[in-house]
């Protein structure tokens, strides 16, 4: 019988690592939350809606270990109130998910207050969870940036979520480089036109349902099982990168 115990890399457990995901009550957040709980990790979730939050803590609570609290990550004092909340509940934190955001359009196209919270909430909020992972998590730890393909979609009415998004592709290696001799990995997820609330008004849950049947849109749980993949992945390596999209979107 052939010995195929070295065939595959040595697994990471997910279970007992405590995951702070940010924007974790609706679409891929959340499907990140209920992922990641089932699999035996604690989960702390941020969203802005009660009704939300306390729907996806009862499937959390399901399949494993979950709390949350509602605030507006956009404001200047909640990211550090977030953290704290969540140290209080879990005694610290191994992973930071860095996911809520806001849809956002051309600079022409928007009032000031529109783009001030735009950026806050989109990159100033991955910055400053990124702060305080970096000060918190001494020898280890993850950080996960949730980024979007839309960096790449350069066009007249995507200047403000396309400039957010590239710039979060240069922090992320930017702090990698940082950060991975402190032992902290850092990775960037970027999904493709994946179905959640983020495609309302414009596409309908309907119109989701559809396209994801036809292949052209993906679920928040193909997100989710590619952020299982690089946190479970041996600690000396990295994910830097990891781009899903659609087998059939076009525009990239």
């Amino acid at each position: 019988m052939t010995d195929a115990a070295d065939a595959h890399t040595e697994v990471s457990p997910l279970e007992g690592r405590r995951v702070v995901i940010s924007g974790g009550s609706t679409g891929i957040g959340r499907a990140i939350a209920v992922l990641l709980a089932s699999e035996g990790a604690r989960v702390f979730i941020g969203g802005t809606d009660q009704q939300h939050l306390d729907d996806a803590l009862a499937r959390i609570r399901e399949v494993g270990e979950g709390e949350g609290i509602t605030l507006d990550l956009s404001e200047e004092t909640n990211v550090g109130r977030f953290i704290d909340a969540a140290t209080a509940a879990m005694g610290g934190y191994d992973v930071v998910v860095a996911n809520a955001a806001v849809g956002a359009s051309g600079i022409g196209e928007m009032d000031e207050a529109a783009l001030r919270h735009a950026i806050s909430l989109n990159f100033t909020q991955y910055l400053v969870l990124s702060h305080a992972a970096a000060k918190t998590m001494k020898g280890h730890g993850d950080i996960v940036l949730i980024g979007s393909m839309s960096a790449y979609v350069l066009g007249p009415h995507s200047t403000v979520y396309a400039g957010i998004k590239h710039g979060l592709q240069g922090f992320s290696v930017a702090l990698r480089r940082e950060l991975g001799p402190k032992g902290i990995r850092v990775s960037l997820v970027e999904p493709g036109l994946t179905g959640s609330d983020m495609q309302l008004p414009d596409i309908p849950p309907e119109k989701q349902r559809e396209q994801i049947g036809e292949e052209k849109m993906l679920r928040a749980e193909d997100i989710a099982v590619g952020v299982h993949y690089l946190l479970t992945q041996p600690r000396r390596t990295v994910i830097q990168r990891l781009t899903i999209s659609p087998r059939v979107q076009d525009e990239e």
